[in-house]
């Protein structure tokens, strides 16, 4: 087994795992180099992915060479790992255990090995990082259980069969705990570790740690019983929704766009982020595919939370909010060297404070999602959103920094086409009693955004939508606008030819004009750009370009937020939820505008 310290995977190599509250990444060598406790949001105590030196892991892999195969227990989060060696072969079940009423009060990352035939050596380490150089772990000796600490996370680690060392050690880079063990056929091995943050520790009793990670697993089928999508491309669809329902962050119903900061868009470093925050696009895109595939609670509850978070922060509508439903976003820059000497490190964001007129598109097209689903709007939520319509009048006019979080402030396109999107979903919810209020104003304001794109948004000369007034410049979030409906015609399919010929990769498309330059392909973009095809009718297009998507993720089937061209690794934070929202809308489309016989056989 490697000793410490050593550069991080491949972040293909990573699969998610969770409970809820938190998520943590699984290597292909059994090692978890990311976990922060006890929120996701939180400092991470293991983050060994950008820290390779003090960050902190857990290791548990064969002591001989090995060869890997795994996957996700069948509609669950739980992960299984295979290593088979020339002695003998064993499987390692991953979970972050739920509790008999839902998520434990704690957090409990349970480790089960099981001898499948011959025998295998296992060795393991727990070394709980620094947080990002802001803490020194140590650890207590109480009655017999080793407890570490890492400023006010407690930590214990306990199992059965686990083969503990007799001392913890204690070196340069921290202290740590481990041991070995050998497998055997139908031998069985668990290590648990607990954690808590300013609260007493529980110290779990393995035999009930072992149900449990059986529990969690009837406990994410019963969640997938409820999932009702029959279609095309199902089982990606379906791992989508699970990784998606990851990032929902159950203590208040928001999602994270991702489960990660600062892992980079590009080698050079500087477009470093932190993405564990709530964004109103992300939401948007899954309050309409939670409402399709059935999932009536974590539809209610992002709605909900969100509006709540609106209300209280208003009256102005900001583009992200923490998981807590909070503003304040500042961002902290750490002295560790960041993924694989990539920095910089950070967290905060720094997109909260822009104007991204965008955001109010989204608004309304989640609150016009949740009420044609057969609900119905409350009476000061639909006085907020009439505000909003008569706000998107009033501003869409103005400059921004478009979706793409741009320092420079422009008449960015795909920015009027979601106030065009806000104006002509609040007058459909108007029309149908949900919101208060004439919707002459909001009707005649939609047609003025429409001309204003027509005249200035549209390039006769390069026969596509531009990214602003004046450019020969392109920007792959216009596709946004052909599911949106605001434009599926002739200009919108000229325009996925200009981006297929100057932003396109194959398949694989960047974000706007120069990225190539500076960043890999997007993956969203890759997807909005089949879901624009069907909009526009080229169904042999769409299905061509979603056969091949739908297979540019890892082994487990998860996406980051981009795709190198030249070698498909994985860049950006992972997993991306904007990447498996955008696989999973191109599904939904696809299925919907498709003849289901062109459709048959994916």
């Amino acid at each position: 087994m490697p000793d410490l310290p050593y550069a991080a995977d491949d972040l293909r190599s990573y699969a998610p795992i969770g409970d809820g509250r938190t998520v943590a990444l699984v290597g292909r060598r059994g090692q978890i180099d990311w976990m922060p406790l006890p929120n996701l949001d939180s400092k991470p105590t293991f983050a060994r992915l950008l820290d390779a030196d003090t960050g902190g892991a857990l290791e548990l892999e064969p002591t001989a060479e090995y060869e890997v195969r795994r996957r996700y227990v069948a509609r669950t989060n739980v992960l299984q790992t295979t290593f088979i060696t020339a002695t003998g072969r064993a499987t390692v079940t991953d979970a972050m255990v739920t509790g008999v009423a839902g998520r434990l009060p704690w957090a409990e990352l349970a480790r089960r090995v099981d001898g499948v035939e011959g025998e295998v050596e296992f060795a393991w380490r727990i070394q709980p990082g620094t947080q990002l150089q802001t803490a020194s772990p140590w650890i207590d000796e109480i009655d017999g259980a080793c407890i570490m600490r890492v400023d006010g996370i407690s930590l214990a680690i306990v199992g059965n069969n686990h083969g503990p060392a007799g001392s913890p050690d204690d070196g340069i880079t921290g202290p740590s705990i481990h041991g070995r063990f050998t497998t055997a056929k139908d031998s069985r091995h668990v290590l648990v570790l607990a954690a808590t943050e300013d609260e007493p520790l529980h110290l779990p009793n393995v035999d009930n740690v072992d149900r449990g990670i059986d529990r969690t697993i009837e406990g994410w089928r019963a969640w997938s019983r409820e999932f009702s999508y029959e279609g095309p491309w199902s089982e990606m669809v379906q791992r989508s929704a699970l990784v998606l329902k990851l990032l929902v962050f159950a203590p208040t119903g928001s999602m994270a766009a991702a489960a990660t900061t600062s892992l980079p868009e590009d080698p050079r470093g500087g477009k470093n982020w932190d993405y564990r925050f709530a964004w109103v696009r992300d939401l948007a895109y899954a309050a309409h595919a939670l409402v399709l595939f059935g999932l009536r609670e974590e539809t209610h509850a992002a709605l909900a939370w969100l509006l709540r978070t609106i209300r209280r922060n208003g009256p102005d509508l900001h583009v992200m909010y923490t998981l807590s439903g909070d503003t304040a976003t500042e961002v902290e820059r750490f002295d560790v060297p960041g993924f694989q000497g990539i920095g910089p490190v950070v967290t905060g964001n720094p997109a909260q404070g822009q104007l991204q007129l965008g955001v109010y598109g989204d608004l309304f097209a989640i609150c016009r999602t949740y009420v044609e689903a057969g609900n119905v709007l409350d009476i000061a939520t639909g006085r907020m959103l009439a505000d909003m319509a008569d706000r998107t009048c009033d501003v869409w006019r103005n400059p921004d920094s478009g979706m793409w979080e741009l320092p420079e402030i422009r008449h960015y396109t795909s920015s009027k086409m979601g106030c065009w999107q806000a104006l002509n979903d609040a007058v459909a919810l108007a029309e149908a009693g949900q919101i208060p209020g004439s919707p002459q104003r909001w009707a005649a304001e939609r047609e003025r955004v429409r001309e204003w794109i027509d005249e200035h948004g549209w390039s006769e000369e390069h026969q596509s939508y531009v990214m602003y007034p004046g450019s020969a410049d392109l920007d792959a979030s216009v596709l946004l606008h052909a599911p949106s409906g605001f434009d599926r015609g002739e200009r919108m399919s000229a325009t996925i030819d200009a981006i297929t010929r100057d932003l396109g990769a194959g398949h694989l498309v960047y974000r706007y004009t120069g990225m190539d330059q500076e960043e890999h392909t997007f993956v969203a973009c890759a997807f909005w750009r089949a879901t624009a095809l069907a909009c526009v009718g080229r169904h042999d297009d769409a299905i061509e370009a979603m056969a091949d998507l739908v297979g540019r993720g890892n082994d487990v089937g998860v996406y980051a937020e981009m795709i190198a061209e030249d070698d498909g690794a994985a860049w950006g934070n992972l997993p991306q939820a904007l990447s498996h929202l955008a696989l999973v809308t191109t599904a939904l489309t696809i299925r919907e505008l498709i003849p289901e016989e062109k459709l048959r056989g994916f």
